[in-house]
């Protein structure tokens, strides 16, 4: 039997984005996975400046690791810290992924210029770079990348597991939001537009899942609201029991400031949720404004209380909109046909890669 062919992968494995595209190495390439990972956390000053001390020393670990275990290849996501390290790392081919629009933030920080470095040499030593969708590559034809090493392909999403069975309660706005509490995710700006919605008597029930920074803040804002009694805030939950939430909800709303490719829109998507999202490039590689959707100018929580009840009151839209992007998400964004791809691939390289 033939020897299983072993992939290091530099990221936060926990993300599940990175459990995604793990597992289905896994399941359609039989590929075995040796994880790596920064330990320390970036979430205040002190802590950062650690990490940074820890990103120096990384690359020793990484060729210990791969003297070692002997990979026959390295995948990483962001091209501005893990595929940097797999760049060094001297172990071919190099497989990274471009994470958001441009892994290049924030865009006033004063390490932008090193970033800038460290990018542009991670895209020139990849042998392939991932651009989850097409908003990815604009910043990449910027830089300059040979576009021939870019393939453009989400991961996709287990279409079995995130079915198009919406039992939600058709008689009130029924919505969900899956994205991190966080402050570029602008839970503020729904629970606002929400808030309007109560004062004109429309009845609603919202579910926010997920934990983050901004958690006791939210918490306090939708009683100052008075809409607390309609909030849940389930706090994290394990993604196997997301599907049956969503499926639950008519309504699927995100409201940040920058996006790249979002698997959740996909997964609301293929669960017949009505996506209402921000009017900002990510969004708009699949969101049309009333066509399968709403876009929605970012902050502006009275125009997302408008548009929702737009929607609320055109039920035939919507039922014609979730329809379209269940079909969308078949044809674009099945894990299952994606993932052997992206698999095949890795295959490919390896096999070119090799001295025999």
């Amino acid at each position: 039997m033939a020897k299983k062919k072993k992939i290091l992968f530099l990221g936060e494995s926990y993300r599940a984005d990175a459990i995604t595209w793990m597992n289905g190495l896994k399941e359609f390439g039989d590929f075995e996975i040796i994880t790596w990972e920064l330990k320390t956390p970036s979430n205040c000053l002190h802590k950062r400046i650690l990490r940074i001390f820890e990103f120096k020393f990384a690359i020793f670990k990484i060729r210990k690791i791969i003297k070692l275990q002997k990979p026959d290849m390295v995948i990483a996501e962001r091209t501005t810290s893990y595929g940097f390290l797999a760049a060094l790392s001297g172990l071919k081919p190099v497989a990274i992924a471009q994470q958001g629009k441009t892994d290049l933030w924030p865009q006033k920080s004063i390490l932008l210029p090193l970033k800038k470095i460290i990018q542009h040499y991670a895209f020139q030593k990849a042998d392939l770079i991932h651009a989850w969708g097409p908003v990815m590559t604009i910043s990449m034809r910027e830089a300059r990348v040979d576009m021939n090493k870019v393939l453009i392909l989400p991961k996709g999403i287990d279409l079995v597991q995130f079915a198009d069975k919406n039992n939600a309660d058709p008689e009130k706005i029924c919505a969900i939001v899956t994205r991190s509490l966080l402050p570029e995710y602008r839970h503020d700006t729904i629970l606002k537009s929400f808030a309007i919605l109560n004062q004109k008597e429309i009845d609603f029930a919202l579910t926010i899942i997920g934990d983050g920074t901004q958690l006791l803040k939210l918490k306090e804002l939708a009683k100052k609201l008075k809409i607390e009694s309609k909030v849940i805030f389930t706090g994290r939950i394990p993604n196997t029991a997301l599907p049956k939430l969503l499926q639950q909800s008519n309504f699927y709303i995100s409201m940040p400031t920058t996006e790249g490719v979002s698997a959740s829109l996909f997964e609301a998507m293929a669960c017949n949720c009505y996506p209402v999202v921000t009017d900002i490039i990510g969004n708009r590689s699949w969101i049309e404004h009333r066509e399968n959707g709403q876009l929605i100018a970012v902050d502006d929580f009275e125009m997302l209380a408008e548009e929702l009840i737009w929607s609320f009151e055109n039920g035939e839209h919507r039922k014609n909109a979730v329809l379209k992007n269940r079909k969308f998400v078949e044809e674009n964004a099945n894990y299952n046909t994606n993932m052997k791809i992206i698999a095949d691939k890795y295959h490919q390289l390896i096999n070119t890669n090799s001295p025999n």
